[in-house]
């Protein structure tokens, strides 16, 4: 068979056919060749403040910190690889449960948080998390290791927003670090951004890859 383009129109044997149609057909023979395949493991995670062990995912939560410094954040080792690589993680809401203020009708909290994700002086995303708690069900999960009943921390992740952040070529690290907390309660509003201060949690840190 013998084409010849002519215009909008391709001559398929004796057989004038709209262009379109033919690159259709070409298109239909086309191989697709994908790149090596990637690899997707846990990050390796140095935590400054880690809130604990979730009894119920198994995951580790460790505190989103305000800070004005990558180094005061948290850092995720990227392995050596070939390409973007991208670093995924579950941004939680950090909320103090109180059974007592919940069963009152007052345990009512709204988050807004603002996060970063920073690499050398290069900010590569800025996550926002909007979570709210209504009662006990909102709890992602709980934390061992408190005072509290059976020995749970008053404190425990709610809500969550997976985040997926693309890291450049020849970037080895990156550092999570909180920019801005906004609270609504029922009793008012709070803005936080002092330094030093946890204002979210994440979890299921993870790095995809294709090695070198």
């Amino acid at each position: 068979m013998v084409s010849v383009l002519k215009g909008r129109f391709c001559l398929i044997g004796r057989r004038l056919v709209p262009s379109a149609v033919w690159v259709g057909l070409i298109l239909l023979n086309v191989v697709v060749v994908t790149p090596q395949s990637g690899r997707t493991e846990p990050g390796e995670v140095d935590c400054p403040s880690l809130l604990g062990i979730g009894l119920v995912t198994g995951h580790s939560y460790c505190d989103v910190l305000i800070g004005t410094e990558a180094a005061e954040g948290i850092i995720v080792a990227v392995p050596p690889h070939a390409g973007p690589a991208i670093v995924t993680f579950t941004l939680h809401g950090r909320h103090t449960y109180s059974e007592e203020a919940t069963t009152r009708g007052r345990g009512y909290a709204r988050y807004l948080a603002i996060t970063a994700v920073v690499a050398g002086d290069e900010v590569l995303a800025r996550p926002v998390l909007l979570a709210e708690f209504h009662d006990a069900e909102d709890l992602v999960d709980r934390v061992g290791g408190g005072a509290g009943p059976a020995g749970l921390k008053a404190v425990a992740p709610v809500g969550g927003e997976d985040i997926r952040v693309t890291v450049p070529p020849g970037v080895n690290e990156v550092a999570i670090v909180g920019l801005q907390l906004e609270v609504e309660r029922v009793d008012g509003r709070e803005v936080f951004v002092t330094p030093g201060r946890s204002i979210a949690v994440i979890g299921d840190v993870q790095v995809e890859y294709r090695s070198r």
